[in-house]
């Protein structure tokens, strides 16, 4: 067997540049590049590889490290998990600035290669600088925390190791069910050991991501479970667009009659315009939604995991004798709620089962007009919204209504965490597939940029635009330097409400009377965040950076902004001062977020009274 010798790193970078996907019949080459971050332990060792033997792929200088797997999971969201980028850091702190994001990937199910640096295996410089010393088990380093996070963890402490690793790491990789965040842990001196490897390890390798069709009987199952119910209501999940079944998805609803409600990740698997599109549902859900959900006596949820946003911590579904039908390709998720579980792939599930009911010639039981005249009413809500004037300044649906409107329709938007998510998935009106990229899986704040890097990145002919809070932008911001580095232009759209204002407005809902959310100056009189507002001005901290800046108060301001941010060829960033409180909330949904059951404050108690009855109407799993 002919062999070649080479560092461990240096096969490594090898081995993935000759990694493929084929989904159906389309190939793709499956890594892009490298992001990263040097230091002690992976400068000599993958930094050394990707210097001088990087074959096809791309190198990018991360500027922090949780932000540079943040855009790398953006990236394999836009690009429907077919292409990623691997990611290394040093040892110690920049593997741990990792974690977060390698969370945020795993929950979202998008996949992600963490090479973070490790403690020497030959332990000689032992303790070598930022080694971890456990006392009780030594093989512990700052890498063992990513297991928690991780779909697949191994550590590498031999040079042959990585064959069965690589291997293993890309099985879990293109998985469509179980992927998510893969780690191999390298110890800083075996990346840079040589082995001769066989030169086969190297070969092009086509990985087929196939569509896996659920069992005919699972289909007959529930088929037959469906054929007696006249309020069904469909969930359109994520796993809608990551099995690019947005046209199965309209086909059967039309087929049928049957309603559409959207997750956060499933959102613009229809047109917002769409007859059969009732919008949001759950937490941050529409009124239509939100309705239909209650009265359903069937839901049939389609690449949904059913978090408790989308389900208004299972208060949603009211009806005693509501039943659930689950096209899913994940068993765990196909599972829930006690439902009929169809296991597989998006679009041939939708497929089977249409054909199945169509032989049986079912049709829902809506009366004529009733889902029109709920979505009628709920866009008359959103125009409310839209062009609601507040005498304090800007409010933020406002701004959100100007922006939708002077935006093209096939831009992207990327957005997070904060009150944004929920106006966004109630408000938002998606005309095209893929342009709506939420990351609510973890909600992690300071995702928004770094996200809208990795989207530009992916989707480089469209405009994209990060919509973040102030808090969010200070969390993390750093990638925004990285994209005027690459030269890809992102317009962030930062909403500076002072402070984390939704979390302010879940402690006020729940008896407090606000208390260390704002940014506020601390009074020397109470001892407390209660002074005045502090003065950040965001858009001149963009400036300092490079990028293009605009600040805009009013909505024509914010309009002429915008038009003008669509002409800069650089990252440009527009501060939006908007009034605090302006976002919206209601709509028939509910959050158990846990209400102390003791206090001195009559109001929390009185919360807690409240949550205890919500709790009574609510499944108990």
């Amino acid at each position: 067997m002919a062999t070649i010798r080479l560092t461990m790193a240096q096969a490594l970078v090898r081995f993935l540049d000759a990694q493929y996907v084929s989904v159906d019949g389309e190939e793709t080459k499956f890594v892009r590049g490298v992001m990263g971050i040097f230091g002690h332990g992976n400068v000599t060792g993958i930094g050394e590889a990707l210097e001088r033997s990087a074959g096809g792929l791309a190198y990018i200088q991360g500027k922090n490290e949780q932000g540079m797997v943040h855009a790398a999971t953006a990236y394999a969201k836009q690009r429907n998990r077919r292409q990623i980028f691997a990611c290394t850091s040093s040892i110690g702190p920049g593997a741990l600035n990792m974690v977060t994001a390698a969370a945020t990937a795993t929950v979202n199910r998008i996949p992600v290669l963490l090479l973070p640096g490790d403690n020497f295996a030959s332990r000689q410089p032992d303790p070598v600088l930022q080694q971890l010393e456990v006392p009780g088990d030594y093989t512990i380093s700052a890498n063992d925390p990513f297991k928690a996070v991780s779909k697949y963890w191994d550590r590498i402490v031999r040079p042959e190791q990585l064959m069965s690793a690589a291997l293993q790491a890309m099985r879990v990789l293109t998985d469509p069910a179980e992927t998510g965040a893969v780690t191999l842990a390298l110890p800083q001196d075996v990346q840079a050991e040589a082995y001769d490897y066989p030169e086969e390890f190297f070969a092009k390798r086509i990985h087929y991501i196939d569509r896996r069709p659920p069992a005919k009987e699972a289909v007959s199952r529930a088929a037959e479970l469906l054929k007696g119910k006249k309020r069904p209501l469909l969930i359109a999940g994520g796993g809608v667009l990551y099995a690019s079944a947005v046209q199965e998805l309209r086909t059967f609803a039309e087929s049928f009659g049957i309603p559409v409600a959207e997750t956060q990740a499933g959102k613009s698997s229809l047109p917002w315009n769409h007859p059969l599109n009732v919008g949001a549902v759950g937490v941050t859900g529409t009124l239509a939604a939100n309705v239909l959900a209650k009265e359903a006596d069937v839901v049939i949820g389609v690449g949904t995991r059913y978090s408790d946003f989308t389900t208004s911590s299972k208060s949603a579904f009211a009806r005693p004798d509501v039943q659930f039908v689950n096209i899913n390709v994940s068993a765990l998720d196909a599972a829930k709620w006690s439902g009929a579980a169809l296991t597989g792939d998006a679009k041939l599930g939708l497929t089977a089962l249409a054909e199945a009911l169509g032989g049986a010639g079912y049709r829902s039981g809506y009366e004529e007009d009733e889902i029109a005249n709920l979505k009628r009413q709920w866009d008359d809500e959103v125009e409310r919204l839209f062009s609601l004037e507040h005498e304090e300044g800007l409010a933020q649906t406002r701004a959100l209504g100007v922006i939708q409107e002077t935006i093209d329709p096939s831009s992207v938007i990327v957005c997070a965490a904060g009150s944004l998510p929920g106006d966004l998935h109630r408000l938002w009106r998606p005309a095209q597939p893929k342009t709506y990229h939420m990351e609510y899986g973890f909600s992690c704040m300071g995702y928004e940029v770094s996200g809208a890097f990795g989207a530009a990145m992916a989707e480089p002919d469209r405009e994209v635009y990060a919509l973040v809070g102030d808090g969010s932008y200070l969390m993390l911001h750093s990638e925004l330097v990285t994209s005027l580095q690459e030269g890809v232009k992102i317009t962030i759209l930062l909403f500076d409400n002072h402070g984390f204002q939704c979390i302010h407005n879940l402690q006020r809902g729940h008896g407090s009377d606000g208390f260390g959310n704002e940014f506020r100056y601390r009074e020397s009189a109470t001892g407390r965040l209660t002074g005045a507002y502090m003065p950040i001005d965001f858009a001149a901290h963009a400036r300092s950076l490079g990028a293009k800046a605009y600040k805009a108060s009013t909505p024509a301001e914010l309009r002429q902004a915008l038009e003008q941010a669509k002409q800069e060829a650089v990252t440009t960033l527009i501060e939006i001062p908007v009034v605090p409180g302006t976002n919206t909330s209601g709509y028939e949904s509910w959050w158990n977020v846990g209400v102390p059951e003791v206090s001195v404050s009559g109001n929390v108690v009185k919360a807690h009274e409240e949550m205890k009855r919500r709790i009574q109407s609510a499944r108990p799993y």
